[in-house]
């Protein structure tokens, strides 16, 4: 270890930020954010009157990481600010200024998790019952029929074909991610919405199209296409909220198991090759069980007399 006398911060600073520029080559901009995280911890030191790097501790970093935690800094942020800290630290040890990197061990905290937005059963039937005969409300109808019914992913229905569905064993096949295939059931509905767009489909498709879902003028449907649509169709049926092919999956995957409460089979169903991918919707139908428990047990209703008491 080099034995240099510690430089003023600043210098160190600088002579870090010149080791950058000329061994690593760093952009001025990724220059520019590193100045910007060790300017939060040396303010964090003059605050502390900490005037040299070895008097650093992991303690301090620990207190400056859930400082900036409650200013507001994102995990993903905290997560950045710290790698470049780490760097500092690291290259301070291999000049002599630190014993030890002070940041090593030190997590982020973890972003919170968000759940998926999903409609409820009641609103979920009022977006797939569309109205019309005409090509384009057929078409529209067995789109969100499709996915609501079977939980697919937007690419998973614009790439389907032809012979993957199955109308009397009322089946589809679907290819995945990772160019996995699974065949999934059809629900009696999507079958029905499914017919009647198959008949006006022969007046716009070209002999040989393969494709299941075709534009007006008989291409493939592009996925462009569908979100436009789904979109579109939100206003139509006075749902309130821009509705997205996500938004069904989601919705399809908390109502199956709500109902029967099976992790593996909505596993299966959705394609996940993790079930720790799938259990995101325990959390969603554990907060559906809450307001259930919460409408309806006597020892979970706040009682008017004693709100008053408080």
């Amino acid at each position: 270890m080099s034995s240099e006398q510690p430089l003023p911060f600043g210098e160190q600073l600088d002579t870090f930020c010149r080791y950058l520029t000329s061994e690593k080559q760093l952009s001025a901009k990724t220059l520019e954010a590193y100045r910007r995280d060790i300017d939060k911890l040396q303010r964090f030191c003059r605050k502390r009157e900490i005037d040299e790097l070895r008097k650093l501790h992991t303690q301090d970093i620990r207190l400056l990481l859930a400082e900036l935690h409650r200013e507001g800094l994102g995990s993903k942020s905290l997560q950045r600010w710290l790698s470049g800290l780490r760097s500092f630290f690291r290259y301070g040890v291999r000049r002599g200024w630190l014993d030890a990197n002070p940041a090593d061990g030190l997590q982020a905290p973890k972003a919170a998790r968000k759940l998926p937005k999903t409609l409820d059963v009641d609103q979920a039937g009022q977006y797939v019952d569309l109205s019309g005969d005409d090509f384009i409300s057929c078409r529209d109808r067995a789109m969100v029929e499709l996915f609501y019914s079977s939980g697919l992913r937007l690419a998973e229905l614009v790439g389907i074909d032809m012979p993957h569905l199955d109308l009397r064993d009322q089946s589809l096949l679907v290819t995945g991610k990772g160019n996995k295939q699974r065949r999934l059931p059809v629900g009696r509905h999507a079958i029905a919405a499914l017919q009647s767009y198959l008949k006006l489909r022969l007046q716009h498709a070209p002999a040989g199209q393969q494709a299941l879902f075709v534009s007006r003028t008989g291409k493939r449907i592009s996925p462009r296409n569908v979100q436009s649509r789904l979109k579109a169709l939100s206003l139509r049926q006075g749902m309130g909220q821009a509705i997205n092919p996500h938004m069904l999956r989601h919705s399809f995957a908390s109502h199956m198991l709500e109902s029967s409460s099976d992790l593996r089979l909505v596993q299966e169903l959705l394609g996940h090759a993790n079930i720790s991918t799938t259990q995101i919707y325990t959390h969603l139908d554990f907060q559906h069980l809450a307001r259930v428990y919460d409408s309806a047990h006597p020892r979970a209703q706040k009682r008017k007399d004693d709100s008053e008491k408080e």
